[in-house]
């Protein structure tokens, strides 16, 4: 094939000269800086004839990394705040606002192959940094001035990075073109064809092993200098980094999309003949070897420590909700999070510390960045002890509504007022944005304070965002607001917290200590050892303070039954997770189409008063000015209705989840305009 045929397109990203976007660090160089900067002629040789500028050209390929917050229109499809993000094509959150790629293309199941994804195969930087990764680790062996050790450590984390970029595509389109080296554009002609995804996999796995055994890279950034403090570097490739996302890898890949007795479109499409969308077979020892991959992780933290979940404080040997609360913040917001494996950070470039076009910036508009939370989700979050929410067996007990209402907080009458204890899960309240939480939690005392939120019918925040109030009918109505915050009878909370998180330095976690025990859970679940999975889970809630997973579910049988406890490492993931794309690549590994095709819930909250006569009845208007400033207490006592939703309605709600018209969703499909050029690449089935 000849050059010509392929050079426009994400092939010019392999062949061309590299062009960099500096979204994440600044450096010295210009957009195009191989070929000028600062008004002087600057070539390959300039650049990689200097220690400087070769540590200056590992930095601009960090800066091509994914992060997955909106924030700036220049920096990738992904990054664009016109493009919504994963999560919110699950069962657990929903996007109102109807100008996105969210609404445009997945909700309206009109993406095709002339559209981009959510995660652009040729726009958001990943060949980019797959070609300038391979241009550095072929040049570092000739500059001068960088010791072995310093040469050993750049090309580890040259790997790490291409690998990352790699399985960034590889989770959401499956195999992908192996490209192993940096091509110059005179080759004449060549190919670059699809590979399979055990060839995939490989390629991925084969760059960490090179990575961890080089001995260039470190454990962690533990010291106390600034170029060895966690602050300033856990956004770098470490060895921890490297072992986590070989497990993560090797986890995705043994699961039931790829390692099945049957391809996921039914098996007869190009692409799952020729294996590039499955292993075309089931092999229990990809699980073992994902099993391996979470062992050897855990046996070099046992043995060089420094990562750990960040525990609540003692509070009068009482740990409380809100500290709780509080650990699981500062494991995940934290800069220096002794939690956190791998960040990606964004430049500071406004007030809000975070980039153009903020998520949290929009955040507060009335449709631009509202994430929301469905009741499905609200729903995963058991109750403050652990033991599972179930909206039937607990209205009947009375837990929600009544005097013993406590859905959110358990309330009591106190001489002036009344006193509340959060009632749920405290990952629930950093998740989400619920009716009666405070607006703000104190990073230093662990405790909520402020005015709390109003999401009852007629509330301070709310309003009639959710249903609607006839005052001359007296009745209400749901509306379900078509591009509004609360229109589910929630908000987001997570990376926004109000202001709490202004002008703190946002980052996108991309590997976690947390999400590590789930990993490993479940393999050890999937691979029989049922009881030390538990073991694993366990580990994680009591960080929240919740009871053991077993005992608090003890009609599941979890130590015999192995879908059970399969089905509930996959809940407690979406709990201590939340926003970070895995509940997505759950839905996806597990083929979960009944995640895709179930219509989904909001909640309306009434707030009950007694009037003149000792009765309880619904009173439509907020507590927040008049009310409050009358010195009445705040309200405690509601009524609670689900409903449909209507005005975001999937186009898949409803649908056969094992139909092909389902199916074909597990993976996105490639760009025609790729496929047409003819270099080797398969689109996947049903596109």
């Amino acid at each position: 094939m000849k050059l010509n045929k392929l050079y426009k397109g994400v092939t010019c990203l392999l062949l061309g000269t590299a062009m960099f976007t500096a979204c994440t660090d600044k450096v010295a160089f210009g957009d195009s800086f191989l070929d000028k900067a600062a008004g002087n002629t600057v070539t390959e040789d300039t650049v990689f004839n200097s220690a400087e500028y070769t540590g200056q050209f590992l930095n601009s390929i960090y800066a091509l990394q994914y992060y997955g917050l909106p924030y700036n229109n220049n920096c990738g499809n992904s990054a664009s705040p016109w493009t919504g993000k994963f999560d919110q094509v699950t069962d657990c959150w929903l996007m109102h606002w109807d100008n996105n790629t969210i609404y445009k293309a997945y909700y309206s199941g009109t993406l095709d192959a002339t559209q981009t994804p959510l995660l652009s195969y040729s726009n958001d930087n990943v060949w980019q940094a797959v070609r300038a990764g391979w241009k550095l680790i072929e040049h570092l062996p000739t500059v001068p001035g960088l010791t072995d050790a310093e040469k050993a450590s750049m090309e580890a984390q040259a790997k790490c990075l291409i690998a990352a970029r790699y399985f960034d595509l590889f989770s959401v389109y499956g195999g992908l073109p192996i490209v192993d080296h940096a091509y110059t554009g005179t080759e004449g002609s060549y190919e670059l064809p699809r590979a399979t995804v055990d060839s995939t996999v490989q390629f991925m796995t084969g760059l960490l092993d090179e990575a961890i055994q080089s001995g260039g890279l470190r454990w962690a950034y533990d010291g106390n200098t600034t170029e060895t403090d966690s602050t300033n570097n856990i956004g770098r490739w470490t060895k921890a980094g490297a072992m986590a996302l070989k497990a993560k890898i090797l986890t995705f890949a043994a699961s039931p999309i790829f390692n099945a007795d049957q391809g996921y479109y039914g098996g007869s499409s190009e692409a799952e003949q020729k294996h590039l969308v499955w292993y075309g077979n089931y092999d229990a020892t990809r699980w073992q070897k994902a099993l391996k991959a979470c062992q050897d992780f855990f046996a070099e933290l046992s043995a060089h420590g420094w990562y750990k979940l960040t525990q609540p404080e003692d509070v009068g040997c009482t740990r409380t909700p809100d500290g709780y609360r509080q650990a699981y913040r500062k494991g995940y917001a934290h800069q220096g999070s002794h939690e956190i494996i791998h960040s990606v950070r964004v430049g500071g470039v406004d007030a809000f510390k975070s980039g153009t076009y903020t998520w949290h910036q929009w955040h507060d508009s009335p449709a631009r960045q509202n994430c929301l939370p469905t009741q499905e989700y609200i729903e995963m979050f058991p109750w403050s002890d652990g033991t599972p929410f179930n909206w039937e067996t607990d209205s009947i007990k009375g837990r929600l509504t009544g005097s013993n209402g406590r859905m959110f907080y358990q309330y009591k009458a106190v001489r002036g007022g009344v006193t509340k204890t959060a009632s749920r899960d405290p990952r629930l309240y950093e998740e989400c944005i619920v009716n009666g939480q405070q607006k703000s939690l104190d990073w230093t005392s662990g405790k909520s304070n402020g005015d709390v939120y109003e999401l009852w019918v007629g509330g301070y925040d709310a309003a009639y965002n959710v249903a609607s109030y006839d005052d001359k009918t007296s009745t209400v109505k749901v509306t379900e607001a078509l591009t509004s915050r609360y229109a589910t009878g929630y908000d987001d909370n997570k990376y926004y917290m109000n202001q709490d998180y202004l002008r703190q330095f946002t980052q996108w976690v991309y590997l976690s200590l947390d999400e590590m025990y789930l990993m490993y859970a479940e393999c050890l679940a999937q691979t029989g050892n049922l009881t030390s999975a538990l073991d694993q889970v366990d580990i994680v809630r009591r960080r929240v303070g919740l009871g053991t997973l077993a005992s608090c579910n003890p009609t599941l049988n979890l130590t015999s039954n192995k879908d059970n406890l399969i089905n509930e490492i996959l809940r407690e993931r979406a709990c201590e997770l939340g926003l970070s794309n895995n509940h997505y690549y759950d839905m996806i590994r597990y083929k979960r189409g009944d995640w895709m095709t179930k219509p989904l819930h909001g909640l309306i909250t009434y707030r009950m008063q007694k009037n003149a006569a000792g009765k309880w009845v619904r009173v439509y208007g907020p507590w927040m000015g008049a009310d409050k400033d009358a010195g009445e207490v705040e309200p405690s006592r509601f009524e609670y209705e689900k409903f449909e939703i209507q005005n975001r309605k999937h186009a898949l709600w409803g649908q056969n989840p094992t139909s092909q018209t389902v199916t074909k969703w597990f993976l996105w499909p490639f760009p025609q305009s790729e496929i047409n050029k003819q270099y080797g690449l398969v689109q996947n089935p049903g596109w």
